[in-house]
Parts: C-alpha cells; sequence; structure tokens
C-alpha cells in the first residue's frame, strides 16, 4: 500500500457531526498530519462559502468544493466548472413548472427562486444554513457552479431523463445536487493531485454520504466513516469508527499515518 502524500475529508458526517460540531480528535489529527508534512483538503458538495470558518480552524487551504466544479489548492483557484446558462433556464422552466424550488450558488453566496418554502428550509436547515436570499435572476449575473433542485426522491427520474448534460446527486430526502454532467468529488481529487504532481495512488478520503462513493472508488485509500450509508461503506476500502467516536483519527491510525 502507498503511503498517502494527501487526505481529502468530507464535511457533513466525517468532520462534522450531526450538531455541526468538529470533534477534537478531528482537529488535532489533522494538524499531526500536517506537522508530518501530509497535505490536507476537504473535498465536500459545499460551496466554498459554507466553510470557510472550518477551513481557517483547521488551517486548509486546499479543498475540492460543490463536488468537484470548483476546485482550489494552496488557496490558488485550479479548476472552474460552471453549469451552462441555457441548460439553466430549461431546468428552471421545468422545475416551476412542476412547483420544485431551486436554489442558485456560486463560490461566494446563494439565492433561492422563492422565498419561504418548506423544502428550502428543512434541506439548508440539516446543514444548519440560513434560507437564502430570493433573486429569480440570480444565474443569470453569476457563474452557477451547483444548483439545488427540490423534490421527492420518486420524481427524480423525470429531471435525470430529460436532463443528460447535467450530473443530479441527491443528499437529502428533499434535495439533489445538481451539477454538469461528469462532475465529481473523483474528478476534483484528480485535478488537485495533477496539480501537485501526485499520483491518486498517493490519496486517501475520508466520506460518509452517498456523493463521496466515487471518490472512496478512486482514492488510493477510500475509508469510510461508521455512520456512512451501507453503499459507501461497501465501495471503500476501510470502514472506521462513527464521527462520534474519533472516527478521523481511528481510521487514520488504522492507515498508519498516526
Amino acid at each position: 500500500m502507498t503511503e498517502p502524500r494527501i487526505v481529502f475529508f468530507d464535511i457533513d458526517g466525517t468532520l462534522y457531526t450531526e450538531e455541526m460540531t468538529l470533534p477534537t480528535s478531528a482537529k488535532e489529527a489533522i494538524r499531526e498530519l500536517q506537522e508530518k508534512g501530509i497535505h490536507t483538503a476537504i473535498a465536500t458538495g459545499r460551496a466554498p462559502f459554507m466553510f470557510e470558518t472550518l477551513r481557517k480552524e483547521l488551517n486548509i487551504d486546499t479543498f475540492v468544493s460543490f463536488n468537484g466544479s470548483y476546485v482550489v489548492v494552496d488557496g490558488k483557484v485550479i479548476r472552474k466548472k460552471p453549469l451552462d446558462t441555457n441548460t439553466i433556464v430549461s431546468l428552471q422552466k421545468t422545475a416551476e413548472a412542476r412547483k420544485h424550488p431551486m436554489v442558485f450558488l456560486d463560490h461566494e453566496k446563494a439565492a433561492a427562486d422563492i422565498g419561504d418554502h418548506g423544502h428550502i428550509a428543512e434541506s439548508l436547515g440539516f446543514l444548519k444554513v440560513p434560507y437564502p436570499p430570493v433573486s429569480k435572476d440570480f444565474y443569470k449575473e453569476h457563474d452557477i457552479y451547483q444548483a439545488l433542485l427540490f423534490c421527492e426522491a420518486e420524481e427524480e427520474n423525470n429531471y435525470v431523463d430529460q436532463f443528460d448534460t447535467l450530473h443530479f446527486i441527491r443528499w437529502h430526502p428533499r434535495s439533489l445536487d445538481i451539477l454538469p454532467a461528469g462532475g465529481s468529488k473523483a474528478e476534483g481529487l484528480r485535478a488537485v493531485t495533477d496539480y501537485l504532481g501526485y499520483s491518486m495512488n498517493e490519496t486517501a478520503a475520508f466520506g460518509d454520504a452517498l456523493n463521496d462513493i466515487e471518490m472512496l472508488e478512486e482514492a488510493g485509500i477510500g475509508i469510510a466513516m461508521g455512520n456512512a450509508f451501507q453503499e459507501v461503506k461497501q465501495a471503500a476500502d476501510l470502514v472506521t469508527s462513527s464521527v462520534h467516536e474519533n472516527g478521523v483519527r481511528t481510521g487514520l491510525e488504522r492507515i498508519g499515518l498516526l
């Protein structure tokens, strides 16, 4: 097994507990990795503005955000892959006709196309993110790296079948991430390793959710949290303990980095 030179960490359910707290053991483990000269990075579906405080707390300035659509290495943007505006227009019209609200995000802020909708409030509330301001033309004025579509699972295929240039990733019972086709955390990892001159065999990655599966499969060592979905555990090389039970430190110890 090649020893990792860089380790990627998902946020929700991996670094953060359900209460959106960072276990002390995870923070100390990441500091120890950095002291050993191992590159540390975040890989998340969140927008950069949603985890700026965490980055500063962990002294991490390399990250894969928007599930791979916006990638930064050592503070430098190395990959930007916004959604096509014409496709967003068509998607938003379709969603509006089906009474499915949407949220649009660039790297600095977000906007909803409707105010005070329960599905938006419930889903973003899960992330402890406030309800975005309403701006129906936001996507016409900004590069949109990710959109959120709020619908039930049984309605999802209607969009998947209609928009084959988009990639839909469900992250909440009422919400989907929407990315350019081919977008994934794994693509983001490859962008980082190519830039740094590492191979994918020299990476390790921690995750727990469905949007982590491709990343865990393609990283040199994929580590699923003990609280991960079963499908995620099956995709990983090993399963550590849960986020509440020092899962990050335990995983790093199991692969010999600590």
